[in-house]
């Protein structure tokens, strides 16, 4: 497994607040699940914090079902990603995962007023999708990076497989 870095432009040194997350990537007949925010047209990898006293397999299973109503069974974490962008230091955890069933959306109001559903779309289309992080520099920070994690994370998938 491998840790890569990511250091924001706007980190503060020293960092003063961690959060951690656990993301899922799931690709079957070579389409990859993402969580698709209808309202402003971004899909990241599914995935949330951790929550208190929960491992990061635990918080993987829990987030990919509530946000896209798939249920997975992680088989390997194949990547640590840390990002340091303003205070914070991001810690996700990737895993490859495969779906093993259907369940149940339990989306947050916040989810609900993005339009968040799940889309499976071809892996290379996501990765060119992502691969374009710079262009949204100018329109939002935080979509650059977001689309600069998910980039980094496709590619590391694709080169350990």
């Amino acid at each position: 497994m491998n840790e890569i870095e990511i250091l924001g432009a706007n980190r503060l040194e020293p960092f003063t607040r961690t959060r951690e997350a656990s993301r899922a990537v799931v690709v079957r007949d070579g389409l990859i699940l993402l969580s698709h925010e209808t309202m402003t047209g971004w899909v990241l990898v599914p995935g949330g914090g951790l929550e208190a006293g929960e491992t990061p397999e635990d918080c993987c299973v829990r987030e990919v079902e509530e946000e896209t109503g798939v249920i997975v069974r992680p088989l390997y974490q194949f990547l640590t990603l840390v990002e340091y962008y303003e205070e914070y230091r991001y810690i996700s955890y990737y895993f490859v995962c495969e779906s093993t069933g259907s369940g149940q959306m339990r989306l947050t109001e916040a989810e609900k007023l993005r339009g968040l559903e799940p889309q499976w779309i071809p892996i290379r289309t996501a990765i060119d999708l992502f691969s374009r992080h710079q262009s949204y520099a100018e329109e939002s920070e935080e979509k650059r990076g977001s689309y600069l994690r998910e980039y980094t994370a496709l590619q590391e998938y694709l080169r350990m497989r």
